[in-house]
């Protein structure tokens, strides 16, 4: 028999559009070696898909988004009715390995410990594009040059690979609502609950590189366009949680992956690239350029229109 663990893995889905996707992720939580208590499908604001969700998995738990519209609605509306002590999340266009949900566990021995994330390795439509180095590869929702590479503390993980101890989560209300992703909008909705959540309790978030998940990352968004509008987004999306942060809470992280990371990628790749390894090393030099640049864009629109909307004063 199965050993089992007291964990509710949360899936939050909306559109038909990811059905396939949505039967891999649910087959492989109900794959793990080590089986969670309950998994819980969150369907968002989508009555046809609930209905079609219920009838594709008796087995599972089905819910409809009691807040409002967009995936942190979705993920809070599953996480407190989970019945668990800890609560995972998967994205719906993701597939768990084998022992995915174990090893995410392992660091809750701990009781400083209120949070953990996972490997996030991507699942290519066609393939990888040349332009683009390991340290963007965030810009396609996975795992990127300079995380970890063994289990170790960390400041924020992200939704589509996290377990988190229900007790924190519900101490803080969940994820922030109306902060998140939503149409053209990217905002850190994960980031800005792992730093909530340390602050709130004083706990320490952990990443476990040895639970893995896979991520598709579909034709459209393998595409330069894309990346810049992701960059752009994201740009204007650290703004705006930097807006919402205690004044004493610096985005050090970001300092540092700024000042540090990124001119090593650059430097890294222009010297592969004056070594003839590869003239995709060059392009690779100016795609970091070209991130900055669109990043630090979107961020000085939304800190002027931070400036211009009455009553808001928007900290960077």
């Amino acid at each position: 028999m199965t050993e089992s663990i007291e964990a509710s893995v949360v899936v939050p889905t909306h559109s038909e559009r990811r059905w396939a996707s949505l039967r891999r992720t649910v087959a492989s939580a109900q794959a793990q070696r080590v089986r969670p208590a309950e998994i819980i499908v969150v369907v968002d604001h989508n009555p046809d898909l609930f209905e079609r969700v219920k009838a594709e998995f008796p087995e599972v738990t089905v819910l409809e988004n009691e807040s409002e519209r967009g995936a942190s609605g979705n993920r809070n509306t599953g996480a407190f009715h989970a019945r668990s002590e800890l609560i995972a999340f998967l994205d719906d266009d993701t597939v768990a390995h084998p022992t995915w949900l174990e090893h995410l566990a392992a660091p809750f021995g701990d009781p400083a410990v209120v949070g953990a994330g996972g490997l996030i390795v991507p699942a290519w439509e066609r393939h990888r594009p040349s332009w683009l180095p390991d340290e963007l590869l965030w810009t396609v929702g996975v795992s990127y040059a300079g995380m970890p590479t063994s289990i170790a503390e960390i400041r924020n993980v992200w939704s589509a690979s996290m377990m988190i101890r229900r007790e924190a989560f519900v101490r803080v209300g969940g994820f922030r609502v109306g902060f998140g992703k939503l149409g053209d909008q990217n905002r850190p909705e994960d980031t800005e609950l792992c730093l909530r959540i340390s602050a709130e309790t004083g706990g320490h978030w952990m990443y476990v590189p040895d639970s893995v998940i896979e991520h598709d990352v579909p034709l459209d968004r393998s595409t330069f366009r894309f990346f810049l509008r992701r960059c752009y987004a994201e740009g204007r999306g650290k703004v705006q949680m930097a807006g919402l942060l205690p004044r004493d809470q610096k985005l050090g992280a970001e300092q540092d992956y700024l000042r540090r990371t990124l001119p090593r990628a650059v430097a890294h790749n222009l010297k592969a690239a004056t070594l003839g390894r590869g003239g995709f090393h060059a392009l690779r030099a100016v795609t970091v350029i070209a991130a900055v640049a669109a990043a630090g864009f979107g961020g000085g629109v939304e800190t002027l229109a931070g400036m211009h909307e009455p009553g808001t004063a928007t900290r960077v």
